[in-house]
């Protein structure tokens, strides 16, 4: 619609109910904001190209900008750009960085400075969680050592007044669009679409008294275990009173007016259209369930143990959730090992119904399943695991299901079992969808995954919510905004997660195979890539590392994406390892003896252990390879020693060594892997030469017949030796990437994030092998090393022939 006739159109509405104005911004600017929010947005600013790394520092230096006479108290500059420098040594940091965790996007949070951005995401979180935008420009001003610019202002009213306003909400399996403002509703319903998808085209809106702030009880707080013991000292003060009136009765009566919201109901099969209208005419609606009056869905009989009590950082990211007493969905980005698995199961406690569970294997659905088990009090019959090896269903009317996204987004034909299971989830209404590892939803294998299950209130859980591809902010729309993040170096300090010492490790390579590494053509060759793994004073500085880290009593864990190497490594070393064709059995039988055995200190793993793997025992990671620049890969497989049991003993530091083979790709690789957690607060040593290492003589690979005999190996390996692990099960692997049979039209396959890290633009995939077919073959051996070894034999054989 034109901006004029709109704007004449809201006058005219707005004119015939008693002179009611929206007064969230003018709609004709529309394209205004369009600007603004594209000049804000991280896209914009992460795709500016630079002739170099400094110069463009300077360009905008903000000299000139004006300073408050009490500047040196303040927290925080904000530049015109939306970009915020906070001063972490400032006493008002703890207030600012709380502040800013709800209305900014986070990019960089080292020891001194933190950066943030304002973005349309951000601010559309931020009133979604009760800001309003007065606060918002009111405390930045308050904290920021210049005054606010216009654009700014401008930019933080436009998108305030547009984002948040408007819910969608599920009452007694009704949908209905809820706003305080009736103004703002008229305003919707002139949209042809909103007003098509009404339940009754005759209703009016209705009006009805808002939920009271704060009368939702988070199971595992003080205050939940308040009220129980409220509850028990009092069982029959009035057996009328609920768990809500209990923790109203705790908090102090705030003696606020009674405030109003209007709402109008839409047909359900409409709600998809509905808000995918909203969000394009720029009022995206918020997601909320009104779980404590739904009557329809059964309960639950799920609750946390006694012993389980959430941390005041899982406190904070559930209240955001739980703020109006009903469940708003949305994201929570905790690093790895500060417990978001307990976070999915407390809100799962909170809501009371049905619950699906989506994960990204079958590993992670079993340690879900075993973690409800060990944290909640729920019967083992009212949680059930559905993956291509276990489909099982709950008998119950309510219960809890774990599944992965694979079983649920996959094509074609499906078995009789999984079929019936498929069926059984899409037929029903859930209360809570959990998903873990959220940030591979927006793929666009996954993204009818939050639509085909019909759920009320959707969560998701990440530590790196982060995506090479710029898609990441549709989650917002796929999911809801994001509620919380923590931060990673403030959780390590408090002793909840371990600290960690990082190390980039040097190992040149040896003649032998560093001329083997530049006469193998491609220069992402997967074989080139197999000599940098299995390179000689690689292999010496790993067996050198597990050794003193050993003595040190460390447990260590080995991470190698090439399972050809690993399986190297393991026969050297006489280590145990675990790869995507490891059985289940034999896994759990080398993980039990890891965490329990004394005398196995060292487990090797392929990339199935990246994720969804809790061994607090592992104080030390060594990796040798990984996916190229992965970022998200470098985050999960450190988390793997966040959760060390001994991370609060005085003086205790892990260790993450990253091996890489000087003047190889792989150098470039680690410097990108390793900008994700710089801007978490880490550093990476630069480690040229393990002292000591000279004086070992008892290292692998001293000779050089050794090592010859190892590159003669790598040499006679099959490319499939050098290529991608596939594994079973696992919607990432590139076995489940069905080729389409057809020689023309697109074709859909499922991807991981690793290959859209810069990597992925770097590797050769070979779609037509038959093609080579039609190429002239060379003769003769084609490998260097191989042509002089086949030469020596034959010219022996010569000799040996004249001398008879």
């Amino acid at each position: 619609m034109p901006p004029k006739k709109r704007k004449a159109e809201a006058a005219s509405a707005t004119a015939a109910y008693d002179g009611e104005e929206w007064e969230g911004g003018e709609l004709s600017e529309g394209e205004t904001f369009k600007k603004l929010e594209h000049k804000f947005s991280l896209a914009h600013q992460q795709h500016r190209r630079y002739a170099d790394g400094a110069s463009h520092l300077f360009t905008h230096d903000h000299i000139q900008q004006e300073l408050k006479p009490d500047h040196a108290s303040r927290p925080m500059w904000v530049i015109e750009d939306g970009k915020i420098i906070l001063e972490s040594f400032n006493p008002l940091f703890p207030e600012a960085q709380d502040f800013l965790i709800n209305i900014a996007e986070p990019i960089s949070r080292v020891s001194r400075m933190h950066e943030y951005t304002l973005t349309a995401h951000s601010l559309f979180a931020a009133v979604s969680v009760g800001h309003t935008p007065e606060e918002i420009i009111g405390r930045l001003e308050r904290y920021s050592k210049s005054p606010l610019t216009t654009a700014v202002v401008s930019f933080i009213k436009k998108s305030s007044a547009a984002y948040g306003k408007a819910k969608i909400v599920l009452k007694k399996t009704l949908s209905y669009i809820e706003s305080d403002d009736p103004a703002l509703l008229r305003l919707l319903l002139q949209d042809s679409v909103i007003s098509s998808s009404l339940a009754d085209v005759n209703a009016t809106l209705i009006t009805e008294a808002a939920p009271k702030i704060g009368t939702m009880m988070i199971p595992g707080t003080k205050m939940a275990a308040g009220a129980n013991q409220v509850a028990q000292a009092e069982p029959a003060a009035d057996d009328t009173q609920d768990a809500n009136d209990m923790i109203a009765a705790l908090r102090e009566d705030d003696d606020e007016e009674t405030v109003q919201v209007h709402s109008f109901q839409i047909r359900s099969d409409a709600r998809e259209a509905v808000i995918k209208q909203c969000w394009e005419i720029g009022y995206p609606l918020t997601q909320e369930y009104d779980f404590n009056n739904d009557t329809v869905n059964p309960n639950l009989d799920i609750d946390l143990k006694p012993h389980a009590q959430i941390r005041y950082y899982q406190e904070k990211a559930l209240s955001k959730m739980f703020s109006n007493s009903r469940a708003r969905s949305g994201v929570i980005v905790l690093p790895c090992g500060a417990g978001k698995t307990l976070v999915g199961i407390t809100a799962a406690c909170g809501v009371k119904k049905s619950c699906i569970v989506l994960c990204n294997s079958s590993m992670s659905a079993e340690q879900w399943r075993n973690e409800f088990l060990k944290w909640s009090n729920i019967n083992p019959e009212d949680i059930a695991v559905l993956t291509s090896s276990e489909k099982n269903l709950f008998p119950n009317s309510a219960g809890i299901l774990v599944t992965t996204y694979h079983m649920l987004a996959a094509s074609g034909k499906r078995a009789y079992d999984t079929q019936k299971a498929l069926d059984f989830i899409k037929q029903r209404e859930w209360g809570l969808l959990i998903a873990d590892e959220v940030h591979i939803i927006p793929a666009a294998m996954f993204k009818k995954v939050t639509y085909s299950v019909a759920s009320h209130c959707k969560l998701g859980l990440t530590a790196t919510l982060l995506r090479e591809d710029d898609k990441i902010g549709t989650l917002n729309f796929l999911v809801g905004p994001k509620l919380y993040e923590a931060n990673w170096q403030e959780l390590s300090q408090q002793g909840h997660i371990a600290k960690v010492q990082c190390a980039e490790v040097w190992c040149k390579m040896t003649p032998e195979f560093y001329k083997e590494w530049l006469d193998t053509a491609g220069s992402n060759s997967p074989k080139k890539q197999l000599l940098a793994v299995l390179n000689p004073y690689k292999f010496q500085a790993c067996q050198f590392l597990i050794d003193y880290h050993k003595k040190r009593g460390d447990k260590i864990i080995v991470f190698s994406d090439n399972v050809y190497a690993l399986d190297k490594y393991s026969k050297k070393l006489f280590y145990p390892y675990i790869c995507g064709e490891t059985h289940q059995n034999e896994r759990r039988t080398v993980l039990e003896n890891f965490e329990k055995n004394s005398k196995v200190a060292v487990i090797l793993l392929s990339k199935i252990g990246d994720t969804s793997l809790d061994l607090p025992e592992a104080t030390c990671l060594i990796q040798i390879s990984s996916h190229y620049g992965s970022r998200r890969q470098e985050a999960q497989r450190l988390g793997r020693i966040l959760r060390a049991k001994r991370r609060n003993d005085e003086g205790f530091n892990a260790f993450f060594y990253s091996l890489v083979s000087k003047d190889t790709d792989e150098m470039l690789y680690a410097a990108r892997r390793q900008t994700f957690l710089i801007d978490q607060g880490y550093a990476f040593k630069i480690i040229t030469k393990l002292e000591g290492i000279e004086d070992r003589d008892d290292l692998h690979f001293r000779t050089i017949e050794e090592r010859k005999e190892l590159l003669t190996e790598v040499c006679l390996a099959k490319e499939s030796d050098a290529a991608e692990e596939n594994i079973a099960g696992d919607s990432f692997s590139t076995n489940l990437r069905r080729r389409a049979k057809k020689k023309g039209g697109a074709r859909r396959a499922a991807g991981t994030l690793a290959d859209l890290s810069g990597g992925a633009g770097m590797s050769y995939i070979e779609y037509n092998k038959s093609i080579n077919k039609e190429l002239p073959k060379a003769k003769g051996i084609k490998n260097q090393f191989m042509r002089k070894l086949n030469s020596s034999h034959t010219n022996a054989k010569k000799k040996k022939t004249a001398d008879e």
